[in-house]
């Protein structure tokens, strides 16, 4: 691949200073990372360099979805209006025992196209199922994933140790995958679903083999109440104490934490997954995210899986996420858009460790989107940050790239195949029904 020059675009840079460039291009080498990036007319005198023109659209960082399942989301609809505990157990669990390889690598392909067209480039995937092949399909996709096999230590010794090794060796396999675009991570799926034992053998595995944790944790309040009764504590200290936060951890929901959680959160560094329409769809409540914030603890943005939430459109996510905590607290002056950006951006590459990632900035790599400003609810389009959060939604994106590669363009997926996948994911869903 030459190098690309992209310019006569509207950049929002999201960097310490949240500039708009009126006028804006960056230069793209041909590895896929942003060398320049500058204001005012192109210069034309680059070598063995293909011209962009993009034509005043708007010009972001590509989205990063802190926490989802996509091999679930062929039960989109599936079992809706149930609180968490029986939508799992009776709903969700007993369908997927059934599940297929082709089921799966028809969900997460479809989940694929989804938050691609609209705009999110990057994603993190907590699953237990057929995972090599679903590294295989994020590699021919083109996007960037954080993968990791979704573990519940309820079982013997034996079979808990035969599922860390699982986990282990897709972690250490796939890591660097599809030109660093795969990274990994080790999960144990809650506190709920693993026992203590469970959790500081997987804690051990991450140690040895230098692989950051996530997990779901109180994200409701019969979870938090059972965690009391059984282990006399709340699950923030029951993980700390379990060695939980002793490396680079990120937390999925934390709807049920209080101040002191909180502190020991921030004091252990933890970046915490913000679910907003998920949690507030299954009845589990709303995350005190604004408070989080003024502590100093990382949250950025996820969807969850389709078949809880039921979309994985991370514009929707970003606009309730910041509406709900300013009706919680009572105080429009939280969480405003430009801080609802930096979440949806920088702090999902923070949060799941990601370097070079999350900014359109000189050395970072060419992950971002492209939104055409013509539409009606998007004028007068003066106000281009109040817009992207308040206004657009992900129906709006126009272009997508991964490390300069074009993913979507004009809305239309140049790596999947949409209507074949669609085919084929309600043929798999109708031969499991």
């Amino acid at each position: 691949m030459n190098q690309q020059y992209f310019y006569n675009g509207v950049i929002i840079t999201l960097n310490e200073h949240d500039e708009i460039w009126e006028r804006g291009s960056f230069l793209v080498d041909d590895k896929g990372k942003i060398v320049q990036v500058n204001e005012g007319p192109p210069r034309l005198d680059e070598p063995e360099t293909t011209y962009i023109d993009l034509k005043g659209k708007w010009v972001l960082p590509g989205f990063i979805n802190t926490h989802g399942h996509t091999g679930m989301t062929m039960l989109r609809g599936h079992a809706d209006d149930l609180p968490l505990e029986q939508w799992l157990q009776d709903k969700m669990w007993p369908i997927e025992a059934r599940f297929t390889k082709e089921a799966v690598l028809a969900s997460q392909s479809l989940a694929m196209v989804e938050m691609m067209k609209s705009g999110t480039t990057t994603f993190l995937d907590m699953y237990h199922l057929h995972l090599a092949d679903m590294a295989e399909q994020v590699v021919q996709a083109g996007m960037r994933s954080v993968m990791t096999r979704g573990m519940i230590g309820l079982c013997s010794v034996a079979e808990q140790k035969d599922k860390i090794q699982e986990a282990v060796q897709f972690a250490t396999e796939y890591r660097g995958a599809g030109d660093g675009r795969i990274t990994t991570m080790l999960s144990p799926h809650a506190v709920y679903t693993c026992p203590p034992d469970f959790i500081e053998m997987v804690v051990n595995e991450a140690h040895r083999h230098s692989l950051p944790l996530h997990t779901h944790m109180s994200e409701t309040a019969f979870e938090v109440e059972e965690n009391e009764r059984k282990y006399g504590k709340r699950p923030v200290a029951h993980l700390a104490d379990l060695g939980f936060f002793s490396t680079k951890a990120i937390v999925a929901h934390a709807v049920h934490v209080n101040e002191e959680e909180m502190e020991l959160l921030h004091k252990h560094n933890v970046s915490v997954s913000y679910n907003p329409m998920s949690n507030l769809k299954l009845g589990s409540g709303i995350a005190p995210v604004a408070t989080m914030v003024e502590k100093g603890i990382t949250v950025a943005f996820g969807t969850d899986s389709a078949a809880s939430n039921n979309h994985l459109d991370l514009f929707e996510e970003m606009r309730t996420g910041i509406l709900v905590q300013k009706g919680l607290q009572q105080n429009s002056t939280v969480l405003p858009a430009r801080k609802a950006l930096q979440m949806a951006t920088t702090n999902g590459a923070e949060a799941l460790g990601l370097q070079g990632v999350g900014q359109i900035k000189c050395g970072y790599e060419a992950d971002f989107i492209t939104i055409c400003p013509n539409a009606p609810h998007l004028q007068p389009n003066n106000h281009i940050v109040s817009h992207l959060v308040y206004a657009a939604s992900g129906r709006d994106v126009n272009d997508v790239y991964v490390k300069g590669k074009q993913l979507v363009k004009d809305k239309v997926c140049t790596t999947i195949d949409e209507e074949k996948i669609q085919f084929e994911l309600n043929q798999q869903y109708n031969r499991l029904l």
